[in-house]
């Protein structure tokens, strides 16, 4: 590794720590010759995997294109960088994970917005308004039409009371008089 400074070849190893939920390894490192420390990261060299579009091209996997695309629908909302970050390093690994090395656009559009829709519902309106491309304002009203419906539903499912009956054969104590 050379050095920043001087471009030394020769350094040692200082320090070394796991980085990115085990995904890459820190290493600070001093150079031999003039004492300058710096930090590096090694990393595993996966298989690039590739973005089929829905045009027919195919372009290799961008994480920044990825985290920028989340942070425009999130910009000015209650989500923090943090999760933020997780949620790309989550689609990520599903991206890394899959069996092929081509995923076409649309399931990595439907698993940001499966991460949205829990972070913050207007980020995932805005994240949906452009994925799924409306063509007019009509198509847009459906989509947070069906949208409420379907939190309205979970919300009264969530929230439903259970009717205690009584066992049977346990019935209802009589005072006595």
């Amino acid at each position: 590794m050379r050095c920043p400074a001087c471009h030394s070849a020769s350094s040692k190893v200082v320090d070394s720590r796991t980085a990115r939920d085990g995904r890459a390894v820190r290493r600070r490192r001093e150079c031999l010759r003039c004492s300058d420390r710096f930090t590096t990261y090694e990393y595993v060299e996966e298989r690039q995997v590739q973005i089929l579009k829905r045009n027919g091209s195919a372009e290799e996997f961008d994480r920044d294109k990825l985290r920028m695309s989340i942070a425009v629908a999130c910009a000015k909302r209650p989500v923090s960088s943090a999760e933020t970050e997780a949620l790309v390093d989550s689609i990520e690994d599903t991206i890394s994970r899959s069996a092929g090395v081509e995923i076409p656009s649309a399931e990595v559009g439907e698993m940001v917005m499966e991460g949205l829709k829990p972070l913050d519902r207007v980020a995932y309106v805005r994240y949906a308004s452009v994925y799924r491309n409306f063509q007019d304002i009509e198509e847009f009203q459906e989509f947070v039409d069906e949208l409420s419906v379907k939190e309205r539903q979970q919300a009264a499912a969530r929230f439903q009371e259970e009717l205690f009956l009584p066992r049977p054969g346990a019935g209802a104590a009589v005072p006595e008089s």
